[in-house]
C-alpha cells in the first residue's frame, strides 16, 4: 500500500476523534483527585492510559493533516504548516500557565488555602516570579496538569523533520524512533524543570508513541492489522490485557501486590509513565487493535447522537482539554470545600464532562461560521456608486 492510499483511506476515520475525545473525558477525571468516577478510566484496567491514546493519536491525526501538505506542496510550506500548529500549541500553553497560575494562586489567598500552591506545583510564582515565568517560558513549569500541552509542544515543533523521513523512510524512521527510546531509557535522558524535577513525560521516550501513530496513519495500521488477524496472536493479546489487569489491580491494593514474587512486584509495580514503560506501550497497542476491530470504520454508532459529544470533543481536543485544566481544578476545589461524598463526585464529574462538550460545540460552530465568511461577503451588495 502506498502512502497517498493509506492517506485517503484513513481521511474520513471518524473513530479517531472519538477515541480522541474519550481520551480527553477520562483524562479530565483523572486529573480529579480522589473521585471515585476515574475509577472508569483505562488507567484503572490495565498498563496504559488516556496520555498513550492522546499522544497516538494525535500522531496520526499530524501526519493525515500533515503528509498530503508535505507531499503535494514541498517540504518547506509543509514544515511551515506544522511549526504554525507548533506555536498554537505554545501560545495555548503560555496563556494556559499564565491563567492557571494566577487562578491557583488567588484561590489559594481568598479561601486561606496555602497547601493549594504546593499541591498544584505553582509555589515558586510566590517565591522567585520572575524566574518561574521565565522557566516557564522555556517549557520547564512544573505546573501540574499542564505536562501534557508541554509534551505536545515539543513533539510537533520536531514533527516536521520526522514527517520529512517518514514520507521517504518510514520503516527507518521508525526504527530510528525506538532506538532513542531505548537510549533514553537507557542512558537516563530527560529534560529539566524548575527548580528541580524532570519532565513528567520524557519527551525522548514518549516520542515513540507519537511517531508510532503517524507511522500507522501513513500505511502502518494495515500491517499492524494483518498479523492481528490471527487467532493465535488474538489469544495471547487477550491473555496479556488479563495479566496488565491483574498487575494493574496489584498495584493499587498493596496487600495483594506482597502477595507478588519480588522480581515481578518490581518489574511492574509502580508503573512507569514518565518513561514509558515498554510494557505500556505493548499494553496500548493490543487495546488499540482491539478497539478497531470491535468498532469498524464503518460502525454506524459513529453517526448516533450518543456518541456526538465524545467525536465534537476530539474534534476539538486543544480547546477541550485546556478547558478541562480548569475545571479539574475547580472540581478538585468543590470536592474540597464541600462534602466529597460520592454523589458530589458524580455531579462534579458530569458537570464537566457537560461544559467540555459545550466549549467544543462552541468552537466547532465558530469555526464553521468563519469558514462562511467569504461566501456571505461576495453575496454582499456593492456600495459602489451606479
Amino acid at each position: 500500500m502506498t502512502i497517498t492510499t493509506a492517506l485517503a483511506r484513513q481521511a474520513r476515520d471518524t473513530r479517531l476523534y472519538l477515541f480522541l475525545g474519550l481520551a480527553n473525558w477520562f483524562i479530565f477525571l483523572d486529573h480529579i483527585p480522589n473521585n471515585m468516577v476515574s475509577w472508569i478510566t483505562l488507567r484503572n484496567f490495565g498498563f496504559s492510559g488516556a496520555a498513550e491514546i492522546f499522544v497516538f493519536v494525535t500522531g496520526y491525526v499530524a501526519a493525515l493533516a500533515y503528509a498530503p501538505i508535505m507531499l503535494e506542496r514541498g517540504s518547506i510550506v509543509g514544515a511551515t504548516r506544522v511549526l504554525r500548529r507548533a506555536w498554537q500549541l505554545y501560545a495555548a500553553y503560555i496563556v494556559l500557565f499564565a491563567v492557571y497560575a494566577v487562578l491557583i494562586g488567588d484561590v489559594a489567598v481568598r479561601y486561606a488555602a496555602p497547601d493549594i500552591i504546593y499541591e498544584f506545583n505553582v509555589a515558586g510564582l510566590l517565591q522567585e516570579p520572575v524566574r518561574t515565568v521565565a522557566h516557564g517560558l522555556l517549557l520547564q513549569s512544573r505546573a501540574l496538569n499542564l505536562d501534557l500541552l508541554q509534551l505536545f509542544v515539543a513533539l510537533t515543533a520536531f514533527f516536521p523533520v520526522v514527517l520529512w523521513l517518514m514520507l521517504r523512510v518510514p520503516n527507518f524512521t521508525l526504527a530510528g524512533s525506538v532506538v532513542l527510546y531505548a537510549a533514553a531509557r537507557q542512558f537516563e535522558w530527560t529534560l529539566l524543570t524548575y527548580p528541580d524535577g524532570n519532565w513528567f513525560f520524557n519527551p525522548f521516550c514518549w516520542q515513540l508513541i507519537f511517531v508510532l501513530g503517524a507511522w500507522c496513519a501513513l500505511g502502518g495500521a494495515s500491517r499492524l492489522h494483518a498479523r492481528f488477524r490471527t487467532p493465535a496472536w488474538a489469544a495471547l493479546g487477550v491473555a496479556y490485557l488479563v495479566f496488565a489487569l491483574a498487575m494493574t489491580i496489584a498495584g493499587r491494593f498493596p496487600e495483594l501486590g506482597a502477595m507478588l514474587p519480588a522480581w515481578l512486584h518490581d518489574a511492574f509495580i509502580p508503573n512507569d509513565r514518565t518513561n514509558l514503560g515498554f510494557y505500556r506501550l505493548l499494553h496500548f497497542m493490543i487495546v488499540a487493535l482491539f478497539a478497531t476491530r470491535l468498532i469498524p470504520q464503518n460502525w454506524r454508532g459513529l453517526n448516533s447522537p450518543m456518541t456526538r459529544p465524545l467525536i465534537v470533543c476530539g474534534e476539538q481536543s486543544l480547546s477541550v482539554f485546556c478547558a478541562g485544566v480548569f475545571l479539574s481544578f475547580a472540581g478538585h476545589f468543590v470536592l474540597v470545600t464541600g462534602s466529597g461524598s460520592l454523589i458530589q463526585q458524580i455531579l462534579v464529574s458530569l458537570a464537566g464532562l457537560v461544559l467540555m462538550t459545550l466549549v467544543a460545540s462552541y468552537v466547532s460552530w465558530s469555526k464553521r461560521q468563519d469558514r462562511k465568511l467569504p461566501a456571505s461577503i461576495s453575496r454582499t451588495p456593492s456600495l459602489k456608486a451606479g
